[in-house]
């Protein structure tokens, strides 16, 4: 799986788990959202995009309960310009420990 194809000035960035760099899933819902956007972040800088250019976030979480978690540390990365966003919520995802997985799609604008 590719962790983003860019198509003309358009990013679709896969689902991102919380994994650092040694591919560890660790820590409360805030503590995994924030990873998930650095993730996210990364790549979009590899493909030439900021997160500036996100248009369109989807989060799947495995408690909405902790969802007012994961918006609150989505503000501290898109408090200027918020994309859309849904949230879904998943009986689990890939990997046990994770609480949420971030998609995202960016239109690269300049």
């Amino acid at each position: 799986m590719a962790p983003a194809v860019k198509v003309g000035n358009i990013v679709y960035v896969s689902g991102q788990l919380a994994r650092d760099a040694e591919d560890r899933i660790e820590g409360d819902m805030a503590t995994q959202t924030r990873r998930c956007l650095e993730n996210l972040r990364i790549i979009l800088e590899a493909a030439g995009a900021r997160m500036e250019h996100v248009v369109k976030l989807n989060a799947y979480i495995t408690d909405m309960r902790l969802a007012p978690q994961a918006w609150a540390v989505r503000t501290e990365y898109f408090s200027a310009h918020p994309p859309a966003c849904t949230g879904v919520q998943v009986v689990a995802l890939t990997r046990p420990e994770a609480m949420i997985e971030i998609e995202a799609v960016a239109v690269i604008t300049d």
